[in-house]
């Protein structure tokens, strides 16, 4: 399972439900990297796309404590317990968590690698990333070039877990419930 986010310099990545900043090369990586896979995420994050229909050409699986919640087009998941077995169905397919907050939170340490947009500068944000340069766990594998599109500079780094014993495995889920 791997993570994919964008962070600004603060590793800030949302406000009022929103990513921080739209950069088409960004959106455009994100498809390119996800396309054909699978992405895990919050009600949130699935209702922040546009017209909250899951992302085409993906499988989408949305975690949700809400047993009420209906989305079309998505795999419900209603407790991180469950999430291995229905991960399984898609063993053949790359997992990426897609956010947001609290979810990237709960299952980073069940990850292998981050891709991580890297926007240079800051912006208001209510919710932030943990910040994988300060943390021993992680270590930047690969640092992509910096690159600018509308006066907005960013690279597209890539993190791979350091520690081998955090390392993913099926049975591995933490099992602190969903918030």
């Amino acid at each position: 399972m791997d993570i994919i986010v964008a962070v600004d310099a603060d590793w800030g990545i949302g406000k009022d439900g929103d990513l921080l900043q739209r950069i088409s090369a960004d959106m455009k990586y994100f498809r390119e990297k996800t396309t054909g896979n699978v992405l895990v995420m919050g009600r949130k994050t699935l209702e922040s796309f546009p017209n909250k229909k899951p992302l085409p050409n993906r499988v989408n699986i949305v975690l949700t404590k809400n047993k009420d919640y209906q989305a079309e087009g998505v795999v419900l998941c209603h407790d991180l317990a469950e999430l291995p077995a229905v991960l399984e169905n898609y063993a053949e397919k790359q997992v990426f968590v897609a956010g947001g907050g609290t979810v990237y939170a709960q299952l980073l340490p069940q990850c292998e690698r981050a891709y991580v947009t890297k926007i240079y500068q800051t912006y208001p944000a209510d919710t932030a990333f943990p910040n994988l340069d300060e943390n021993p766990d992680w270590e930047l594998e690969e640092k992509g070039e910096i690159q600018e599109e509308k006066g907005v500079r960013f690279s597209f780094d890539v993190y791979k877990k350091s520690v081998p014993h955090l390392r993913y495995h099926h049975h591995g889920f933490c099992r602190r419930p969903l918030l």
